[in-house]
């Protein structure tokens, strides 16, 4: 098993065991019923891409590509157009469209706005020891300005050692089993933003850290909860270590790095794939 899919089965048992039912919950599915979590708080996980640490899960199919765009959407082309994340691959946002085809001034609007990516870039070069490296997707005034999904990944953190760029992600809240879980989306798309950002100013990828204040399982995810931590025990002997590679070719500005830059090797995740029922 991978580093994240031992990390995974110990947050599960920890959420099985030691979790609480939240109260008048926010989300609901589908079909209008409350969807209901048990959770814990404050999961931290770290990975070093320096030494082959890649967070990806194998329990089950990731779509790491498609969570790579999405970071695409917030920091390289950053929107919150519906029809334009469409046009990157991302589709998934669909449900929290607030009414006029956009998820409100959140995520890439709020970069845009404030043109965050550059303003780290750019301060990554010019003074790489300094220690105000914060990207913060949390911005009192969009928040206000119109309705939709508060940032769950908000703030990133950078700093430079030696050769390597390292970054922490805090994240207020997280599905574990869907996004935010070792190994998950979540997880793959920002150590993939930290490869692109590493790249575009000179470093190599160094440690990944990820802080989740409340991370949660739905109770219509129980079951897989329960089939993730069998298919665990069936492949603990399972060496595969799945790395993802960001070619040397790939463009020198940011903007010019592409999906078709990134190579996943020695994956071979679990099958069938899972099916979850989003709290939306």
């Amino acid at each position: 098993m991978t580093k994240a899919d031992k990390l995974l089965v110990n947050d599960i048992r920890n959420i099985l065991e030691n979790g609480y039912k939240d109260v008048n919950p926010r989300p609901v599915y589908e079909d209008g019923t409350p969807a209901y979590t048990i959770s814990v708080n404050h999961v931290m996980r770290k990975y070093d891409l320096s030494k082959g640490e890649f967070p990806i899960c194998t329990l089950r199919r990731q779509a790491w590509k498609t969570g790579i765009r999405e970071i695409f959407t917030i920091y390289q082309h950053p929107t919150n157009i519906l029809s334009e994340m469409a046009e990157l691959g991302v589709t998934w946002w669909d449900p929290w469209d607030i009414g006029d085809g956009t998820i409100g001034q959140r995520y890439g609007a709020t970069v845009k706005r404030y043109d965050l990516i550059h303003k780290l870039i750019d301060d990554i070069k010019k003074d790489p020891y300094g220690r105000r490296k914060v990207v913060s997707l949390w911005q009192e005034t969009d928040l206000r300005e119109t309705p939709g999904l508060a940032p769950c990944a908000f703030l990133t953190m950078w700093n430079v050692r030696g050769k390597y760029l390292d970054m922490s992600m805090i994240q207020r809240s997280g599905d574990m089993l869907t996004a935010s879980g070792a190994g998950g989306i979540n997880e793959i798309q920002y150590a993939a933003l930290l490869m692109m950002i590493a790249k575009v100013t000179g470093y190599e990828p160094g440690v990944f850290t990820h802080f989740v204040a409340n991370e949660q399982i739905y109770d219509r995810h129980m079951d897989n909860a329960h089939e993730m931590l069998r298919r665990a025990k069936s492949m603990a002997d399972d060496k595969q270590q799945p790395v993802l590679v960001l070619h040397k070719e790939a463009g020198c500005r940011f903007e010019d790095i592409t999906i078709d830059d990134f190579e996943m090797f020695d994956y071979s995740p679990m099958k069938p794939q899972l099916k979850f029922e989003l709290g939306i």
